[in-house]
């Protein structure tokens, strides 16, 4: 357990991109009622993720971890939560089939509603009024009273993270996700992409192995991990006064675990030392992700990585670098050795898309496919240079047939972006660029498995 540590310490530190409240008895009100409300998550699943991700930073399993760039209170609809399910379950087949390593599924979901900004202020022609901060901070519309930082928007945000949670639980765990299943996951949007006939002709090669074992005695019905899968949820732990107000003691370890989600991860604007932001998380039981970009030195990293894991647990921390298409192949090599040759046990994921974006001639914010394919080819390239595993990736998606990242099999033009542009922050892949992802990340896996065999060979 953490020294000197309690769930509220991290006031006495600086805390970045925190929302400042101007009714302070009625925050007071809303984390005192949160602090009575059942977990979310439990300290017990939290620890099978961690168990999960060990594996993968030991080089035999990979993260697929992806979802919402912002949840909304407008947007919230069980088909939209299921669409997104779906194409993650894609995704994760694709990847399990073509390289034969166990994917770890984490979804971007049932929590990721606050966002940091690059500024405090937008301004609309000669209107300036404070930034939108998320659903559970504040409202999307451009008006005074929008604005206004609210906090039983938290009480909103936990009742639609619960109710997310029941679902994907029931989907996780109640036949949907069953294999035999696999040609149903299919979106009908996707069937104008390419990757659509790929997918097709791989769900039948699984249907075939799955008939193979019957025909051997092997009853698919009765095996439990092909009736359903292990799904957990991941947020942007932002909100300190929410994610507070959610840290419970485990009754059977008597360690805390931050019970919002089962993983929570540190920005790159809130990484620092001193931060209030990293105070939190140090105490805090669940696996840690951290943002690692350009501005990271070796030096720093390793600073981090002593403060958030002292005992260098193993499945603790992910990190997930996310330099941009033309820098990560300069960039991530000295971090990836300085963690190396102190040997700090991590997952090495890939977030292919906070470095990326651009502003379209149309004013429109978009990543473009290409950049995005191109940084995670980097990231491939690095660690097979490095003798690493190029362990995840990290992504903001949607199962929604949205047109907000240019490119891909399905050709988005920039002219194109108006069409189905919905996102309340920043451009998420869709789900057919989403497939198109996962096949060249499962042949990047399989470079990567095959250069090693020859080595151990």
């Amino acid at each position: 357990m953490a020294k000197n540590w309690t769930a509220d310490s991290w006031r006495g530190h600086e805390g970045r991109h925190l929302p400042t409240y101007p009714d302070a008895e009625k925050l007071n009100e809303v984390e005192t009622t949160l602090t009575s409300f059942p977990p979310l998550v439990f300290a017990g699943e939290a620890r099978a993720l961690k168990a999960d991700l060990a594996q993968v930073a030991a080089g035999k399993g990979f993260l697929l971890q992806g979802g919402d760039c912002a949840e909304s209170f407008a947007e919230f609809h069980p088909n939209n939560i299921r669409d997104t399910f779906r194409v993650l379950l894609q995704m994760a087949v694709v990847l399990t089939f073509a390289s034969k390593q166990p994917v770890v599924k984490v979804g971007r979901m049932a929590g990721q509603f606050a966002k940091p900004r690059s500024s405090p202020v937008e301004k609309i022609g000669d209107v300036e009024l404070p930034s939108y901060l998320g659903d559970n901070i504040n409202g999307i519309d451009f008006t005074p009273e929008s604005r206004i930082p609210d906090p039983e928007r938290m009480l909103r945000a936990y009742s639609q993270a619960a109710a997310t949670l029941n679902l994907l639980r029931a989907f996780a765990g109640g036949g949907y996700a069953n294999l035999r299943q696999v040609h149903q996951w299919t979106l009908d949007h996707i069937g104008k992409s390419p990757w659509a006939a790929k997918f097709s002709e791989m769900a039948d090669k699984i249907g075939e192995s799955l008939d193979f074992m019957e025909a051997c005695g092997v009853d698919p019905s009765t095996v439990p991990q092909l009736q359903g899968t292990s799904f957990y949820t991941s947020h942007e732990a932002l909100l300190l006064q929410y994610e507070e107000a959610m840290t419970r003691q485990d009754s059977l370890t008597g360690e805390w675990y931050d019970t919002s989600a089962h993983m929570l991860w540190i920005g790159d604007r809130t990484r620092f030392e001193g931060s209030a932001h990293v105070e939190y998380l140090r105490g805090v039981g669940n696996p840690i992700g951290m943002k690692c970009g350009p501005s990271l030195t070796p030096d720093a990293l390793l600073r981090m990585l002593d403060t958030l894991n002292p005992g260098r647990e193993a499945g603790r921390i992910t990190l997930i670098s996310r330099f941009g298409h033309d820098k990560v192949e300069a960039g991530l090599p000295p971090l990836v050795r300085a963690v190396t040759r102190e040997g700090h046990p991590v997952v090495w994921s890939c977030d292919p898309m906070h470095g990326n974006v651009i502003k379209a001639d149309n004013g429109y914010k978009t990543r473009p496919f290409d950049r995005i394919l191109t940084e995670v080819k980097g990231f491939f390239a690095v660690h097979r240079a490095e003798g690493t595993h190029a362990g995840g990736i990290h992504i903001e998606m949607t199962g929604r047939d949205v047109t907000e990242c240019t490119g891909g099999a399905v050709a988005i033009t920039q002219e194109g972006l108006a069409d189905r542009y919905h996102t309340h922050c920043d451009p998420r892949l869709n789900a057919a660029q989403s497939i198109e992802l996962a096949f060249l990340m499962a042949e990047a896996l399989n470079q990567e498995r095959a250069e090693r065999k020859a080595e151990a060979a």
